[in-house]
């Protein structure tokens, strides 16, 4: 994996969305751990789970990776499973990345609300690729924060 999306929110909502080039996430991460960003405290990543078949090096370049965003980061993080993000966004674990979209669409009130257009953007205008399953991370952190301590930023690396 060479690069990773991450969203990063403020005030409980939607601020800032990229996918980036691994050791650029790991540099803006040392600098959004910085006291004087309110916010930048808590890290939530989208962590490797085992379903018992072999996996090929990109798994394992990816934890590493997960450690290397930590360790930028040492201010605090939490795991999330994608189990757990389906079962909060869609209410059953077997959801693709279809029904992912979906619920985060409707989240935000349907996609012409949610996405908009070009002259008229809604806040998830531009979202793309695996910033989806990044925002799936943050938006099941954030719905039930007293489970996963802390405050925001959620990256998923790109396995």
């Amino acid at each position: 994996p060479v690069r990773s999306a991450r969203v990063e929110f403020r005030h409980g909502q939607l601020h800032d969305f990229a996918i980036m080039e691994n050791w650029a996430l790991r540099d803006w991460l040392k600098a959004a751990r910085r006291p004087v960003e309110i916010g930048h405290n808590q890290l939530v990543i989208e962590m490797i789970a085992s379903y018992g078949m072999p996996v090929g090096k990109e798994v394992f370049e990816t934890c590493v990776w997960i450690g290397r965003f930590i360790e930028a980061h040492p201010v605090g993080h939490t795991f999330l499973y994608r189990a757990e993000v389906k079962l909060h966004l869609c209410n059953s674990t077997r959801a693709k990345d279809a029904n992912v979209r979906q619920a985060i669409l409707d989240y935000y009130g349907g996609k012409a609300a949610a996405v908009g257009t070009k002259r008229n953007p809604g806040p998830l205008y531009g979202v793309h690729k695996d910033v989806w399953a990044a925002l799936g991370v943050a938006l099941t952190w954030k719905a039930e924060p007293s489970r996963w301590p802390g405050r925001i930023a959620a990256c998923e690396a790109d396995a």
